[in-house]
């Protein structure tokens, strides 16, 4: 059934609101700094899939610009704007890759950049107290590990998208819509290995001092 310009707008303003709800559930249970934005991206599946990459990206900036402004969390914000909200749809064109090799690399790479120009923009422009704190006290290894455990994150979150899209494509209509307020409660437990370990870490520093 094909869908009107009103009908696309409307799921996508449905989802936008999800993801931000999404994103400050993450911000008051203080532990969803990775997880909150992985989640709120795999809300632009359905979008995706049915509507294609313009309307995948016009949720995405949505869900941007709404979050900058209501989530007070801005790790967790510039972690879903600037990592993670648009990589479903960086996926597809990455996917076209034949090599699999080269397009891991490239799916790796992509990563790594966008989280050491988050992370540079967040010290240097915003320069939370409290995060440049964290970071001098984790020291070299700590950080290395963490960032170890971010790729393997990365990688789980990579199999997890492709996992939903495919049952997504399985779908008929009806269930698709139901299973499109769904999709993130199926993500990998493993993703929490990476917050664990930082919350670990922050509960150290707080008995040090």
């Amino acid at each position: 059934m094909r869908k009107t310009e009103s009908q696309k707008i409307a799921l996508c303003g449905v989802l936008s609101a999800l993801s931000v709800v999404v994103l400050l559930v993450g911000n008051v249970l203080q532990i969803g700094t990775y997880a909150a934005p992985m989640l709120a991206s795999f809300l632009l599946i359905p979008v995706l899939e049915d509507y294609g990459k313009k309307y995948a990206l016009l949720l995405y900036a949505v869900v941007s610009l709404l979050s900058l402004f209501l989530v007070p969390d801005k790790e967790l914000v510039l972690f879903y704007v600037l990592v993670l909200g648009y990589y479903p749809v960086l996926r597809v064109r990455l996917n076209n890759i034949r090599r699999g090799v080269l397009r891991w690399m490239a799916k790796f790479g992509c990563f790594n950049a966008a989280v050491v120009v988050m992370y540079a923009l967040l010290i240097v422009v915003l320069a939370p107290p409290e995060l440049v704190q964290e970071f001098a006290a984790e020291g070299t290894p700590m950080l290395l590990a963490l960032l170890a455990l971010g790729n393997l994150s990365f990688w789980l979150c990579d199999r997890a998208l492709a996992a939903r899209r495919l049952r997504y494509k399985m779908l008929d209509n009806t269930q698709s819509m139901i299973c499109t307020f769904c999709l993130a409660a199926d993500a990998p437990h493993a993703l929490y290995w990476h917050v664990e370990l930082r919350g670990i870490a922050k509960r150290k520093n707080k008995i040090e001092e």
